[in-house]
């Protein structure tokens, strides 16, 4: 379980640095006094570019349907230069080759210094953003249509709650902000100390991370209320989804403010503080994961350092094919199929694992062993009922739905055309999806080869493979693990734990609580 989610969160680290890119590409094209996308007329407008829909020319109105606004052209025309289709990747652009890489250097800055400098970045990165929106929240809320924006935002539309679609990208949602079945939040906890109050802290982040998107949405309808307002459409018609949310609508709505430059270089740069404060976390995460894993090779300053620049470089590599100029197909393959349904099952399969087979008890006990009775005194039954049945339950019947109600991938482009991914692009995006999710059954079917299929050897793995002496309660001593079972038949022949008070006698280990093995 924890090599899928490391794979997953690699995968996403090669494309989430894409959208970083795209933001750095449009911070700098705004650093001008008049936004390139503000007017058509330029090399990468068509003659289908139009600045405003709603006039007429001779009484007749133009058809939005066969004419193209510059903020789009300028995103499909000049900043992706999208090709036909996933078999056309066509030409490297250099422009955004530059961008990505300057985004991975900060990346690599950000985290080349350890979990030290790390949480020294995180001062700067988490918290500026929400200056940033704060001053886009007051600016857009003095906007023409503002309010019509929010009302929209704050209406809940029922009827989308029959709608499968609806829960699978909410269940989806949820569990990327947050973290949950990816390890990055968990590999980055482990550096903590041992009694570091976790349960403050997850209560913390899940109302910060709630009241944060709370907040971007308003910035979001705000200026999409001020958009419909001026061209005299409804916000359902001028919102996008995806990328387009953030490099059409949201620069379209700020290229008709005055002082547009401005605004639109607030947005971006709030757009790569969030964007890396995430990545760098997702790096860390894969890193922190690997080099637990293999202690005395990697651990060592510099060999962790030199792990860190080929992840970064490795990654870097991959995000290469996305800003090709079908580079869009590629990300979108990305993220529909190696982020997305395949979270549930990996957090599905983490659940069970600890509530079922590292057992709920003793989990609950090793928390309270970590941050007293007090915190979880009145919490810890409806928790425990969420650990062992309603989250699994949930996320049971959230996949199957995903399952059910699966499409292939298709990309809507923005002349209105949709292209239909060949059957050779969605075996890869399958690929993706599987190349994570295999390792649960994998590493299963390599225990049953390693030790058997003996009565005694499926009850082993079934039980925690190996309990440290913090996470050992009394009635946990003289409990046999699978460790145990190997160190009998090493070289070493010895208990998987030594009880505190245990002394050294003849070359060997001897206790009064528990069973020892003398040294071969």
């Amino acid at each position: 379980i924890g090599l899928a989610s490391c794979i997953i969160v690699f995968l996403l680290d090669c494309y989430y640095n894409i959208i970083l890119c795209w933001a750095f590409y449009y911070f700098f094209a705004s650093l001008t006094t008049e936004l390139p996308w503000q007017h058509c007329g330029h090399d990468w407008n068509t003659e289908n570019c139009s600045e405003d829909f709603t006039k007429t020319l001779n009484g007749t109105s133009k058809s939005s349907g066969t004419l193209m606004d510059p903020v789009t052209e300028y995103w499909e025309n000049k900043v992706l230069d999208i090709s036909d289709g996933l078999h056309h990747i066509g030409k490297l652009k250099l422009d955004l080759a530059l961008c990505l890489l300057l985004a991975w250097v900060l990346v690599f800055c950000c985290i080349c210094g350890g979990i030290k400098s790390t949480g020294q970045v995180v001062y700067v990165t988490a918290t500026s953003p929400y200056i940033f929106m704060v001053i886009l929240l007051v600016r857009n809320s003095m906007l023409d249509g503002a309010m019509e924006g929010v009302k929209y935002y704050l209406t809940p539309d029922i009827s989308k709650l029959t709608e499968i679609t609806v829960w699978v990208d909410a269940g989806t949602q949820i569990l990327f902000s947050c973290s949950i079945g990816l390890g990055t939040l968990t590999a980055l906890g482990s550096y903590n100390k041992f009694t570091h109050n976790s349960y403050r802290d997850s209560v913390i982040f899940s109302a910060v991370n709630s009241g944060t998107s709370l907040l971007a949405g308003l910035i979001v309808f705000t200026c999409l209320g001020f958009m419909a307002k001026q061209q005299r459409r409804s916000i359902a018609e001028v919102a996008e989804s995806g990328p387009g949310l953030a490099f059409i609508a949201y620069p379209k709505a700020v290229a008709q403010m005055p002082v547009a430059s401005v605004w639109s270089l607030f947005f971006f740069l709030m757009i790569i503080l969030i964007g890396l404060d995430s990545q760098f976390v997702g790096v860390e995460g894969v890193i922190a994961t690997v080099v637990d894993q293999y202690p005395l090779i990697l651990r060592k300053r510099y060999r962790k350092l030199g792990f860190t620049v080929v992840c970064c470089i490795v990654m870097f590599l991959i995000g290469l094919l996305m800003v090709c100029q079908g580079g869009m197909y590629v990300f979108q393959l990305f993220d529909y199929y190696s982020g997305s349904r395949i979270i549930l099952l990996v957090a599905l399969c983490e659940l069970v694992a600890i509530a079922h087979v590292y057992g709920i008890h003793r989990f609950s006990d090793n928390v309270r062993m970590m941050i007293g009775e007090s915190w979880l005194s009145h919490t810890i039954p409806y928790l425990q009922v969420c650990w062992a049945v309603i989250s699994p339950f949930f996320c049971v019947v959230v996949f199957a739905m995903s399952i059910i109600n699966y499409s292939d991938l298709s990309y809507r482009r923005a002349n209105g055309r949709v292209y239909n991914y060949p059957v050779w692009g969605i075996t890869i995006g399958w690929l993706l999806a599987g190349t994570s999710v295999v390792c649960i059954p994998l590493v299963a079917a390599f225990k049953f080869v390693k030790y058997g299929t003996s009565y005694e050897i499926l009850k082993l793995l079934m039980v925690p493979y190996h309990l440290h002496k913090h996470q050992k309660r009394p009635q946990d001593y003289g409990e046999r693990s699978l460790w145990e079972y190997e160190t009998e038949r090493g070289h070493y022949k010895m208990s998987a734990q030594m009880p505190e008070n245990a002394t050294n006698n003849s070359g060997g280990y001897v206790s009064e609580h528990c069973e020892m093995f003398v040294k071969v």
